[in-house]
């Protein structure tokens, strides 16, 4: 378990108040979300954008181009439209291991949540229990409703119950319940101390630089006792040093050597 730093608090302050900026998001789907207003068109473009984050950011933000292009207004759009014409829309459609029978499945399954409970935003709250100390059993809700309408090809959402890091959807929970210069923050009434970090390659270099963990499977495991690491730095907010710390690896214009110089000379 990892022991609070006063060394590792002042990388920490001293990464996030360099990247933690509006400048540095360019590369990143997060970007999709400033071109809308209405927090319903907000929630459909962010699970949309993160849930195909993986992969090379140009494909991925390609591809995220290629699906908001039928829905143009998202919300409006996917409710008008039933499945054959989804179908219709979306033929051929590939991204790595999705198809478009999977992509369908997925849109699909956020219609019905919206249906059944008005938004996703109001889903994700029916799934939380006051007791929680993260944010895992209310994800594992919401992805059982946005998942009860599969039929075929490969699931676009993980399952939580099944330990992997669930990244992407950790990286909706930002966008989603995070505010500031960076992070939309529409579901204010979410606490921001339940978010997990969402667990890549890079956060998980980063991580094992900084000795938040000393494991090697990047699992849910992981993700939870890095993000137990960070609380000591941030017991509130947690999360808040995902975006600064992974521009290290994600960024064109920088990489780990600053971390690494950091970390040396502590």
């Amino acid at each position: 378990m990892h022991c609070y730093s006063k060394e590792t608090s002042i990388i920490l302050d001293s990464i996030y108040t360099k990247y933690h900026k509006f400048e540095y998001i360019h590369p990143d789907p997060l970007e999709f979300l400033s071109n809308y207003k209405n927090p319903e068109d907000m929630e459909i473009v962010a699970l949309i954008a993160s849930s195909f984050a993986i992969g090379r950011v140009q494909s991925i933000l390609q591809t995220i181009e290629i699906i908001l292009k039928v829905l143009k207004s998202p919300k409006n759009d996917l409710m008008s439209l039933n499945r054959n014409e989804m179908e219709l829309a979306f033929v051929g459609f590939k991204y790595r291991f999705y198809t478009d029978n999977g992509l369908v499945d997925f849109l699909m399954g956020i219609k019905n949540v919206i249906g059944e409970f008005g938004s996703l935003h109001k889903c994700f709250l029916e799934g939380i229990k006051k007791t929680d100390s993260d944010s895992l059993g209310s994800l594992s809700y919401f992805v059982s409703k946005l998942t009860n309408n599969i039929t075929s090809g490969k699931r676009v959402l993980p399952d939580p119950e099944k330990g992997s890091a669930c990244k992407r959807l950790n990286l909706f929970l930002r966008w989603m319940v995070r505010k500031d210069d960076i992070d939309p923050g529409i579901w204010a009434d979410i606490p921001k101390d339940i978010l997990i970090i969402p667990l890549d390659t890079h956060m998980m270099q980063i991580s094992q630089i900084l000795g938040f963990t000393s494991r090697k499977s990047a699992d849910m495991k992981t993700a939870i006792e890095i993000t137990d690491a960070l609380k000591q730095y941030d017991s509130v907010d947690p999360v808040r040093f995902d975006f600064s710390l992974t521009r290290l690896g994600i960024h064109p214009d920088l990489n780990y050597d600053e971390l690494y110089i950091l970390v040396n000379n502590k």
